[in-house]
């Protein structure tokens, strides 16, 4: 069976980023846990990951990532790339189905397994099975009103939800003030 999981977003603006993701896990058409967390605050709260896909392999990601970032401290795009190289490169880190956003006071990155580093120019990014419908809404949200970041990101969320079957309204925000 195929597993189905999660919408995760992220929204920038002005001095603020927000994270977010819905709870869902799905197994085939079945809904196996409502309330999962898929993010998580690493680097002493300095660095946010959300993920989708598989939850086991995006915790192996993760764990990569962070001693990637370990490595190049105060260099997320470094680490992210690196990450990248090795999980395109790597016979076992290629079979891993995930991705992962990940969001710092400067930089807001989508990882993917293809070797993909990508930092939007509008600052959005969302991924999972509502990932497109969660982006769609935050971009218009962003565009028309003054919402902040955590507003929007939650909002978004929820409208995905009302049109994904695999996301949910078991919603988690997090967020930081950015100092630019």
């Amino acid at each position: 069976m195929k597993w189905h999981s999660t919408t995760i977003l992220s929204v920038r603006r002005g001095k603020e980023v927000a994270l977010g993701g819905d709870g869902q896990v799905t197994l085939g058409t079945t809904i196996m846990k409502a309330d999962t967390r898929k993010i998580r605050w690493m680097l002493d709260n300095k660095v946010l990951v959300g993920f989708a896909g598989s939850t086991a392999d995006a915790f192996a990601l993760m764990e990569r990532f962070e001693a990637k970032a370990k490595n190049y401290p105060g260099n997320i795009p470094r680490a992210a790339t690196e990450l990248a190289r090795d999980w395109r490169t790597d016979r076992i880190l290629r079979r891993l189905e995930a991705l992962m956003i990940v969001v710092s006071e400067e930089h807001s990155l989508l990882i993917t397994g293809q070797g993909d580093v990508i930092q939007p120019s509008d600052g959005i990014l969302g991924i999972g099975s509502g990932g497109a419908y969660a982006v769609a809404a935050a971009r218009a949200l962003i565009n028309e009103t003054q919402l902040s970041p955590s507003e929007i990101v939650r909002k978004s969320l929820e409208i995905a939800a009302d049109l994904d079957i695999y996301t949910n309204k078991e919603i988690a925000v997090e967020e930081f003030p950015c100092k630019k």
